[in-house]
């Protein structure tokens, strides 16, 4: 089993920066990737970025050169940097980790104002 603690969301205006967290417990030295997805109201959850154990990254096309994705394996715990954010990008950002199973965080909620 693994558990997922997201952290640093909240409200931003359009333009600014944010840092989310997510820390990993339990059987964490059979994960190999782990990420971050999105739901905005209304809408499907979708990827954002993604990360292996080894650092290989992939981006949504709608946050490449915003948004940067990082790991600490030391920690157990994925990083979004998110910068340039716009009001689209409103929506709650869920963690992710995958082994031979996937779960998910609680969720925290991001707004950008315009």
């Amino acid at each position: 089993q693994v558990q997922l603690v997201e952290s640093g969301g909240g409200l931003v205006q359009a333009g600014g920066s944010l840092r989310l967290s997510c820390a990993a417990s339990g059987s964490t030295f059979s994960i190999n990737f782990m990420g971050w997805y999105r739901q905005a109201p209304g809408k499907q959850r979708e990827l954002v970025a993604q990360i292996s154990r080894v650092g290989t990254t992939n981006y949504a096309d709608s946050v490449k050169g915003r948004f940067t994705i990082s790991r600490d394996n030391a920690k157990n715990t994925v990083y979004l940097q998110m910068n340039g954010l716009k009001p689209e990008d409103t929506a709650v950002y869920y963690c992710n980790a995958v082994n031979l199973r996937t779960y998910w965080g609680q969720g925290t909620q991001v707004t950008v104002s315009s």
